[in-house]
């Protein structure tokens, strides 16, 4: 595949799980009329995703500009490291504060004791769970850019070779009485 569609590609899916990310937002924060500590949690920890990964579409833009023409691989590698590392944190905070066991145990029950809050759960839980395709997509995006990254660098080959070590002075017989020679090799 081609350096720029797969950078294309990597901006697409990113632009997907921020979709999906805005959707899980949107239903996190229109809870019932009282308060809960697990619903404000979950619209933090969405609300955290977001920002890391905003910083990830950007590095990603910057990545997909620096492999435009003219070509920089160099800034292109820099910026997708850093969007890897953006888009491992969004993954992190992901498994950690919302797919966890806990997390899904505590939707769970906080559904079942509350009868008001068993619509938002189960929305909530919906909303979670289509955050998992294009996560995964996003991972196999960035994987596909590394991979035509690694290909592209292993094709530029640069060999010198040095023919003459040093320098080569002459000097007319008979003026060489006339010059020092120090330090000459």
């Amino acid at each position: 595949m081609a350096l720029e569609t797969t950078f294309r590609e990597l901006s697409v899916s990113l632009h997907k799980l921020h979709d999906a990310l805005n959707a899980l937002q949107v239903t996190s924060g229109d809870t019932p009329k009282d308060e809960s500590a697990l619903a404000d949690g979950l619209e933090n920890a969405v609300l955290d995703m977001m920002g890391t990964l905003h910083e990830a579409r950007n590095a990603a833009m910057q990545a997909r500009k620096a492999v435009a023409d003219p070509v920089d691989l160099n800034r292109a590698r820099r910026a997708l490291g850093l969007c890897q590392e953006r888009f491992h944190r969004v993954e992190q905070l992901f498994a950690s504060e919302l797919v966890s066991y806990e997390k899904m145990k505590e939707l769970a029950r906080l559904g079942n004791e509350r009868r008001a809050w068993m619509p938002w759960a189960s929305t909530v839980k919906v909303g979670i769970e289509q955050c998992r395709e294009p996560l995964e997509q996003t991972s196999r995006a960035l994987a596909a850019c590394w991979g035509e990254l690694a290909e592209r660098l292993g094709m530029v080959n640069i060999t010198m070779q040095a023919t003459n070590v040093g320098q080569q002075i002459t000097v007319p017989k008979g003026a060489a009485e006339d010059f020092e020679v120090e330090g000459v090799t």
